[in-house]
């Protein structure tokens, strides 16, 4: 069974984290609680640089839910077109935003459980605005927190639910409020997919990840080279001798 992380190391771990980046803070760009829950949403499964490029343009003609719905869903969708599944974000954010009117005075719940009966809120969404706009000490599991958190052994689980309350568990109460950024960020700067750099990392001897990554990489290993089977041709028939 792998290993998991000892408390004390855990404890270190966040430490140094918190040390390199002492202000974390989500690489989305928002002006309200609004307009991060519309940046959240339209960020499944794409980029917060390409978002970014997106809300740029969307957030000044609308960073209200009243604009949004008075913009409507085939204007909306001429800004995000640039996004992954964008029909079917417009469709949610439009919905989304007039519930909002509707049910909550055209105000964003502070609660996990208001935000996820929102069209297109699922539970890291949720997670991300509790965090960021109302400053709850929620994490929300995204794909690299859910790689660091399983190959460093922080908090090991099959799926996003388990490791989320794996690292509520273990995370120190000092670094709740933060962790979800730090391990974002770690995973996205440093603890990469394919080639984690190692050499970099501020935790490695506490990680319990290997083989760790050296500096350049491991050496690429050579195919063997493979000899050419020959083939035999078979001799043609000799020819008989005219009589």
């Amino acid at each position: 069974m792998p290993r998991n992380m000892t408390r004390a190391a855990i404890a270190d771990f966040f430490q140094r984290l918190s040390v390199h980046m002492p202000a974390p803070k989500t690489e989305l760009d928002y002006t309200s609680p609004y307009t991060l829950l519309v940046a959240v949403t339209l960020s499944a499964q794409a980029t917060d640089v390409g978002v970014n490029k997106a809300t740029r343009r969307l957030f000044p003609v609308a960073d209200t839910p009243e604009k949004m719905v008075r913009l409507g869903e085939k204007r909306l969708g001429e800004y995000i077109r640039t996004i992954g599944l964008w029909r079917n974000k417009a469709k949610n954010v439009i919905a989304l935003s007039q519930i909002l009117l509707d049910v909550h005075d055209g105000e964003v719940p502070g609660t996990r459980d208001e935000l996820e009966k929102l069209p297109g809120v699922g539970r890291k969404t949720a997670n991300v605005v509790c965090n960021v706009a109302f400053g709850q000490p929620t994490i929300a599991v995204d794909t690299h927190i859910f790689r660091v958190s399983n190959r460093t052994g922080l908090a090991r689980g099959k799926d996003v639910v388990k490791v989320e309350e794996r690292l509520e568990k273990v995370t120190p109460a000092e670094y709740l409020q933060h962790a979800h950024h730090w391990l974002i960020l770690h995973g996205r700067y440093v603890c990469k997919a394919r080639t984690p750099e190692c050499w970099r990392c501020e935790v490695a001897d506490l990680c319990l990840f290997t083989p760790k990554t050296p500096e350049g990489g491991f050496p690429k290993k050579k195919n063997p080279v493979r000899k050419s089977k020959r083939t035999l041709r078979s001799k043609p028939p000799l020819k008989s001798a005219r009589k």
